[in-house]
């Protein structure tokens, strides 16, 4: 299997890392070989393993979404971690995107990371995207929530609804039987 990725040209030293290992670890844990143009930011992708290719590819777009290695690193280690992108541009106009990332960060990052905290996620605004790495029913209830924010719901609104999201997932966690 094959495919080609484009990041963007900031992402690109993030991806191949310091003396190049970000690039072969992602290479190790996934069984897959990497090619990165530096020029392009054109990463192709080859792998026999599909679900090391998936997962290869998850890497690096969570990378070329702002995350940083050890972040997007949590898509190799634990299975049941995915990652949720968000583009902005279909929810809102060019010129509102600016207003509407602060409202999902927050004052001084406090709702990005009241979202993060209570679900046991990581975001990364970065562009036109938000973007989720978390277990799929946390990054779910993120989407949902920064859904909120894009469409104008209030911060202490979009609070009330993650405790509450977080109660009936604790309660559903617990083992009754």
């Amino acid at each position: 299997m094959e495919i080609e990725l484009v990041i963007p040209e900031d992402r690109i030293g993030v991806l191949i890392g310091k003396e190049g290992e970000v690039k072969e670890k992602i290479e190790k844990e996934t069984g897959c070989k990497l090619n990165i143009s530096s020029k392009t930011g054109v990463v192709r992708i080859q792998c026999e393993d599909p679900i090391g290719f998936l997962r290869a590819q998850d890497v690096i777009k969570a990378i070329a979404h702002g995350f940083n290695p050890d972040i997007a690193m949590k898509l190799l280690q634990d299975e049941l971690m995915v990652l949720e992108i968000i583009d902005l541009t279909s929810y809102v106009s060019p010129k509102h995107l600016e207003r509407v990332k602060g409202r999902i960060i927050g004052k001084e990052g406090k709702m990005r990371r009241f979202i993060e905290d209570t679900l046991g996620v990581n975001i990364s605004v970065y562009g036109k995207t938000v973007a989720i790495i978390g277990d799929a029913e946390s990054a779910a209830v993120a989407r949902e929530a920064i859904l909120m924010l894009v469409e104008g719901a209030q911060h202490s609104t979009v609070q009330r609804f993650l405790e509450r999201k977080r109660r009936e997932m604790k309660l559903r966690s617990l083992d009754w039987f």
